[in-house]
């Protein structure tokens, strides 16, 4: 509102000066058109030619000789200074305006008559202003609505802005409290705050995705935690009693035992999970065979597939790598005994490693259960168990994957994995030549 009425003030203030000095130019450009006529008609009286102009036009006028005395009949409408006069008559055009007479503008046009100079001077009809100033109230009621109407359409235009930024405050607020429903953002809009709705739910997506990931890890942990614990307080429990045997009671502490470690190998996990996600780790480059690297894992976990009488195949190319050895160790043990712990006794582990310019390509190939479809999208999440793809004698607690990604990932590799149930699983490795 303060904004309209700034501007219409100053346009008004604007083109009050720009009418002015148009009035003032016309009249200049009248009075020159009635002393040229007077000029073709020399015969004339020049007071009564010069008064029947005024008579029939819109202009009030009056002449004066080089004395300055006027000699048409006075006009109480029209006040010219003594000062205005001499300067017409000493050859110059004059401009004035009488605040007497509403503000309109006066000027004075020179000429002469047989050597005596003359003074001119026009200025426009009271009678015919006061005409048009009774239609001023009506123009400026028209202003006034256009004033408000205008700010009518600004505040419709207004609410039509703010409308969904209030939406997008009070989306805020329930993100806040752990609500991510975005729904009601108004995302059909191809203005700037559709973009920024669309992109609002595309964070909230993926903050409820988040959180959801955070919760499944909350309860997947507290679950491989509290199994164990439940055993190893129950079989306590059981020790405590006098009357057993010590067949049972080797069996007790066996059991204890291997929960124990159990528990260790998480807390290791989890440590190392967390220890590999932080992406200021640097890693320890260094130059080595990798496909050596690819036998002495084999050979250590040697009694593992022997074992179960794995028949195990090693196809590798000799290939120098720049790696963190250490990381990758991890790397080839953990899918290496994936591979063992699904594959059925006699069964055939495929080990090949491919050498190219930019990269290098390993391939541990299985002959096991293999892994639904439904399931390889999901494989690499903590925790993350394929109950069709294990029985219950397994071990594991579902973070090796994830720790093997991880380490991929940090060496700008790739990892993917093809299987189906019953055709075995083959996981492959692409790292870069150089990392």
């Amino acid at each position: 509102m303060l904004s309209l009425f700034s501007a219409f003030m100053v346009s008004t203030w604007m083109f009050e000066g720009r009418s002015h000095n148009f009035i003032a130019e016309k009249l200049v450009t009248d009075g020159k058109n009635i002393i040229q006529a007077y000029q073709r008609a020399p015969s004339a009286e020049l007071g009564s030619f010069v008064q029947s102009f005024s008579g029939l036009s819109i202009y009030t006028i009056q002449l004066y000789n080089k004395t300055g005395a006027p000699l048409l009949e006075e006009n109480e409408h029209m006040h010219v200074e003594q000062s205005n006069i001499k300067q017409v008559l000493g050859g110059n055009i004059a401009r004035t305006v009488d605040a007497e007479t509403h503000g309109l503008p006066i000027v004075g046009v020179p000429f002469s008559v047989k050597g005596d100079p003359y003074a001119l001077f026009l200025t426009l009809d009271k009678n015919t202003v006061e005409q048009e100033q009774e239609n001023m109230p009506w123009i400026h009621a028209l202003y006034i609505l256009v004033l408000f109407i205008g700010s009518f359409l600004i505040l419709i235009a207004a609410r039509y802005v703010v409308n969904p930024i209030m939406q997008l405050t009070e989306a805020t607020k329930r993100m806040a409290k752990g609500n991510f429903d975005s729904a009601s953002l108004p995302m059909n809009r191809r203005d700037e705050i559709g973009q920024l709705s669309v992109s609002f739910h595309d964070m909230a997506k993926e903050l409820a995705k988040l959180d959801q990931m955070r919760k499944d890890f909350v309860s997947s942990v507290s679950h491989e935690i509290q199994s164990p614990l439940t055993s190893i307080s129950g079989f306590t429990k059981a020790l405590k009693q006098k009357k057993m045997s010590e067949e049972s009671r080797l069996r007790y502490l066996t059991i204890i035992e291997e929960e124990s470690e159990r528990l260790s190998r998480l807390g290791q996990n989890l440590l190392q999970l967390s220890y590999l996600q932080q992406e200021q780790l640097p890693l320890k480059v260094t130059t080595y065979r990798l496909d050596e690297q690819l036998r002495r894992g084999v050979i250590t976990l040697e009694p593992l597939w022997t074992k179960k009488e794995i028949n195990v195949v090693v196809d590798l190319e000799a290939i120098t790598v720049h790696a963190d050895k250490d990381q990758l160790d991890q790397v080839w043990i953990n899918l290496l005994n994936n591979a063992i712990k699904f594959t059925a006794p006699h069964g055939t582990i495929r080990i090949q490693s491919i050498g190219k310019a930019h990269q290098n390509i390993v391939s541990i190939t299985d002959s096991g259960m293999g892994i639904p479809e439904e399931e390889l999208v999901n494989i690499f999440k903590p925790f993350h168990k394929v109950d069709k793809a294990r029985s219950s004698s397994v071990k594991g607690n579902g973070l090796g994957l994830s720790i093997v990604k991880q380490i991929i990932d940090m060496h700008n590799g790739e990892i993917h994995v093809s299987s189906s149930l019953g055709s075995g699983t083959i996981f492959t490795v692409t790292i870069p030549s150089e990392t």
